[in-house]
């Protein structure tokens, strides 16, 4: 088990583009399992590379309530996007806070899988906040860009 630190607001890192993935590596196979176990550790949904201080075009996530749906987006392209939701979002490089956010209803995604074979995947509500939200990350965008209300403490 392998928890990263996640970098937080401030941290430059967090605002540079990301480079593509163009092979799976054992180093790569680890910053997989290390962005996972960082996740579920601090309790998020999606985590990106970025965030644990890697410049590479990979996230993780899993919006499940029992967190059995492991995901692993490589080199993330939105294809298509539809419908609109706004509601509250929040993000582990910005501990404590949460702000109201529009996005896209539903997202179709095409990215590699970590056996860099491509996969299509068309998804709705939170797991597409989720992707919109880390795909943002690989592009140096924060959700605190797009905050259509004041970004405000978790308690509040």
């Amino acid at each position: 088990m392998g928890i990263r630190k996640i970098r937080t607001e401030g941290d430059d890192i967090l605002r540079k583009t990301c480079k593509a993935v163009t092979e799976m590596t054992p180093r790569t196979r680890v910053l997989i399992r290390d962005m996972f176990d960082t996740m579920y550790r601090a309790e998020g949904v999606g985590l990106a590379a970025p965030q644990v201080g890697i410049l590479k075009r990979i996230f993780v996530m899993d919006c499940s309530a029992d967190r059995s749906l492991a995901r692993v987006l490589i080199n993330p392209e939105i294809l298509e996007t539809e419908g609109e939701q706004t509601g509250e979002e929040g993000c582990l490089s910005v501990p404590g806070k949460h702000a109201t956010v529009t996005r896209p209803m539903k997202v179709t995604v095409r990215a590699l899988n970590e056996d860099m074979e491509e996969v299509t995947l068309t998804l709705e509500g939170l797991e597409a906040r989720c992707v919109l939200h880390e795909n943002d990350h690989l592009d140096g965008i924060l959700y605190i860009d797009k905050a259509e209300s004041p970004v405000v403490d978790n308690e509040e």
